[in-house]
């Protein structure tokens, strides 16, 4: 007994005294990060590593841990393994060709890894050599441009996409990625069209291609021809513009998945894709309807790409579900709930990129002859459920009391609820401006169309007017910041509209008649605003110009007020009454509309339309490089190096 322990011991202390033994893919690599070609005393050295199953652990952190020079003495053996990856996706056996999709991945992020400023290389000499660069990288996208395509695995095709995210995303400025350049040459477009457009792979790989699509539409858009910017604004195959849809709709519902990725390609198929708007109200067959999870939001992203979620407290509260016989979805319902709720919290920065690019889809929508036609149509009418920050002073409305309305009603809804809720002393002036521009462009329509939409206007103007009354009590701070004036100006003007133009889009006269009623109401407001632009537009300072403008914006304001007010207060002497009812005053307002004088402004029905690349450049490069860092991030090894893979390969011969 002794012995047999004596035996155990010695064991132990010899096997703890060697090292352990590297696995034979380890010691390839090693070869590999020798100056001498490997393929010299082991001529069947590449067949073989393609056999092995890959450590991308090992190969990113050799990569790594080698400084500028170094990597530059081995030049020639990355080259070559980089050659043979891009053969070995040709071969028949599915191993070989999964081998060498992760091998490829951690050659080009390892090789990245090394680009800092100081290391003084070039990431396609590196990688490729120059003078193979170009027939190096058609191979290599027709390679993968065929996996894609063809009816084989779909886990080898969810590890292209991979691949393409992961040379997508490697440098945090995509336009600053040099191999973008073949990429843009070897067009894999219709590759990504054919996911979205087959329903079978479109579940299965519809997040991801569609957020490739939207990396690559921003690769130097304003620099250069993008050739996916072309080719995107022209697709009009329904099946296609369809599929895509489906994908956004599906991650916009599933509220604690979805990244800024998604939004921003919703933007560009709506900015640059005149057909896509029809997609916006094309019901949703394959989605259902979708709950909102009542649990708070996992801390780590479930999607294959990771996301920002939304905080707990927003998304805690539970959705009715509406009756399916009488409701169906469809992507611009599924927009407008999530964008209810990203524009809830505006205070951390992914939220407040979210809520501006939320903003930014609307005004798109809102200039668009077509979207506006189905928004307005009186025959398409919905129940939208948006979500209501919780607030002291109101009672939130039962779901299932929502009435059936045209879209553009929830759209009014949902900007009205912004207006409510953001006076705070963060105060998103940004927001405000693009929450009041899609209002004025949606009177537009209804004004120049004489749509008459049956809508409680007096709720949009009493928000309005509460939203004037917080710009003056915060003067001095927002001053300190802001051009307030500006969206003063805005707010007046809209009155301005209803004022001169209501009569052709106010859905009766008495709504005519509540206008003037909200205005002579809250004239104290008014007249308090005239009094604050009068001195500011009278003293030599900075805001001189600005403040002038709203004080001749306001002069039918005020004309309403002084012309009312005086016959009001004469009707209440008269009849002896110290405090008019509603009624009372609609009747004085009617009875002296005749001598009313106001003046033609113009310019009221006019607006500048939106322009990205003159505005909003800066906004969309800073918005891509946090999608492209979040992307990157999230390709981790485990989602590259899955032992489905392998699984599922193994049992073909």
């Amino acid at each position: 007994m002794a012995q047999v322990e004596k035996r155990g011991g010695l064991l132990r202390k010899s096997s703890a005294s060697k090292k352990p033994l590297k696995e034979k893919v380890v010691l390839m690599y090693d070869e590999i990060f020798m100056t001498e070609d490997p393929s010299k005393c082991s001529p069947r050295f590449w067949e073989e590593l393609f056999l092995m199953k890959v450590n991308l652990e090992y190969l990113e952190g050799k990569l790594e841990s080698l400084d500028g020079e170094e990597l530059m003495k081995i030049k020639d053996n990355i080259n070559c393994l980089f050659q043979h990856c891009i053969q070995a996706l040709g071969e028949e056996h599915p191993i070989r060709v999964v081998n060498a999709l992760q091998t490829l991945c951690a050659l080009i992020r390892g090789v990245h890894q090394k680009n800092k400023s100081t290391s003084g290389f070039d990431i396609i000499n590196m990688l490729m050599g120059f003078d193979k660069a170009e027939l190096c990288m058609k191979n290599l996208m027709e390679s993968l441009d065929s996996l894609l395509c063809a009816e084989g695995s779909e886990s080898l095709k969810s590890l292209c996409l991979k691949l393409l995210l992961c040379l997508v995303t490697v440098t945090d400025n995509i336009s600053q990625n040099t191999i973008l350049e073949y990429v843009m040459i070897n067009s894999i477009f219709e590759a990504i069209l054919q996911i979205l457009s087959h329903p079978p792979s479109r579940r299965e790989h519809g997040y991801d291609a569609v957020v490739l699509l939207a990396l690559l539409v921003n690769y130097r858009k304003y620099e250069s021809v993008n050739p996916y910017i072309v080719k995107l604004s022209i697709v009009d195959d329904e099946a296609t513009l369809n599929g895509m849809g489906l994908v956004i709709a599906q991650a916009l519902s599933e509220y604690n998945r979805t990244n800024e990725a998604i939004l921003l390609a919703l933007y560009e198929a709506v900015h640059l894709n005149r057909n896509f708007i029809t997609v916006l109200a094309q019901s949703h067959p394959e989605m259902g309807l979708v709950t909102t999870p009542v649990s708070p939001a996992p801390t780590t992203p479930v999607t294959p790409l990771g996301t920002t979620p939304p905080s707990s407290d927003v998304i805690s509260s539970v959705e009715l579900p509406l009756d399916a016989d009488v409701q169906t979805s469809n992507l611009l319902i599924t927009f407008l709930k999530y964008s209810s709720i990203v524009m809830q919290d505006t205070k951390d920065e992914h939220r407040l990129h979210s809520g501006k690019l939320c903003l930014i889809i609307l005004t798109c929508i809102a200039e668009d002859q077509y979207a506006n036609a189905f928004l307005h149509d009186d025959n398409m009418n919905f129940r939208v459920n948006l979500h209501r920050m919780p607030m002291r002073h109101r009672k939130k409305a039962a779901d299932k009391n929502l009435p059936c309305r045209p879209l553009v009603c929830a759209v009014l809804d949902l900007m009205v609820e912004f207006i409510v809720t953001h006076m705070m002393k963060e105060f998103p002036m940004d927001l405000y401006i693009r929450c009041i521009q899609v209002v004025h462009k949606l009177l537009c329509y209804q004004k120049k169309c004489r749509v008459r939409l049956h809508y409680t206007w007096r709720e949009l103007w009493s928000a309005l007017i509460n939203l004037l009354k917080f710009l003056m009590s915060n003067e001095t701070v927002l001053l300190a910041k802001h051009n307030i004036f500006t969206l003063a100006l805005m707010i007046v003007n809209l009155f301005n509209m209803f004022i001169t133009y209501g009569d052709t889009f106010l859905p009766t006269p008495s709504s005519y008649d509540e206008l003037y009623y909200e205005i002579i109401r809250m004239h104290q407001s008014f007249d308090n605003l005239y009094s604050m632009v009068l001195r500011l537009s009278t003293n030599a300072g900075q805001w001189k110009e600005a403040a002038s403008k709203v004080t001749h914006a306001l002069v039918n304001i005020r004309a309403i007020i002084n012309h009312f007010n005086p016959k009001i207060e004469s009707y209440a002497a008269v009849n002896h009454i110290s405090q008019l009812s509603e009624e009372q005053v609609l009747e004085v307002v009617r009875a002296n509309y005749d001598t009313l004088t106001l003046k033609l402004q113009d310019g009221l029905d006019q607006y500048e339309r939106y322009s990205e690349q003159h505005k909003e450049a800066a906004f969309f490069k800073e918005l891509v490089r946090s999608i492209s860092t979040n992307v990157r991030r999230n390709l981790a090894f485990h989602t590259l190096s899955q032992e489905v893979l392998l699984k599922e390969f193994s049992t073909i011969s």
